[in-house]
């Protein structure tokens, strides 16, 4: 008895952490349901948006406590309008009316957003970020995820435009990662690049959604936008 509780014992502990981890995200989708009005958001508010069943982004990348985010944009306010900035591969970067980022960021299967809100805890040059986001507008999206500016992907974007009042930019970049847990480049982004002809840049200064909602100046809110 006592050789078999030595042999199960490390199961079940695994088996423990495994699903205390996925209560965790589980716990953390759940309660992404309070309701934020269009009101209460401010230029330069960042809305993640997240899939619950994961994609070739997810695997790679690691979002707000497990938050599966693959895409984020940015509010802008004009007059009584609010728009949020985003590159997105049908427009390339773009002002979208808020009601229809919000619809486009809906799985079938689910009534509300897949949505969360962040606010910066430090202080921007939001005229600064509106003249980088005009000088941005219309470039073709970037599916290379290139560091250069002919052509931008969601994160970019944002890591672009926001700097502090001291010019400095808010968010740095990072190496950029196509790699699963292991260590390894998913057979995904291998056989994506390799349709385009080029190496993964994997290590290259880049950004990512995921990064970005877990950085310590983004105060996240568990709220669905609505």
């Amino acid at each position: 008895m006592k050789k078999v509780y030595r042999v199960c014992l490390p199961f079940f502990i695994f088996l423990l952490l495994f699903s205390c981890g996925t209560i965790r995200r589980n716990e953390t989708e759940r309660q992404a349901g309070f309701h934020v009005h269009e009101r209460q958001l401010k230029t330069g508010d960042l809305l993640f948006a997240y899939d619950p069943r994961g994609n070739a982004i997810t695997a790679v990348t690691s979002g707000y406590l497990g938050l599966k985010i693959d895409h984020v944009g940015f509010v802008v306010k004009q007059k009584d309008t609010v728009f949020v900035a985003e590159a997105i591969s049908s427009k390339g970067v773009t002002l979208t009316p808020l009601a229809d980022f919000l619809a486009h960021n809906t799985m079938p299967d689910e009534h509300h957003p897949s949505v969360v809100r962040g606010r910066l805890r430090v202080k921007f040059n939001e005229t600064v970020l509106r003249k980088r986001l005009n000088h941005y507008l219309g470039l073709p999206y970037d599916s290379l995820y290139m560091p250069d500016d002919s052509a931008m992907y969601c994160s970019e974007l944002v890591q672009k435009c926001f700097v502090l009042t001291d010019g400095k930019a808010v968010f740095p970049t990072i190496p950029m990662s196509f790699h699963d847990a292991d260590g390894h480049i998913t057979p995904y982004w291998k056989a994506f690049y390799a349709r385009h002809g080029k190496s993964v840049p994997e290590g290259m200064p880049g950004t990512n959604p995921g990064q970005l909602s877990r950085e310590k100046v983004v105060h996240i809110r568990l709220s669905r936008v609505f």
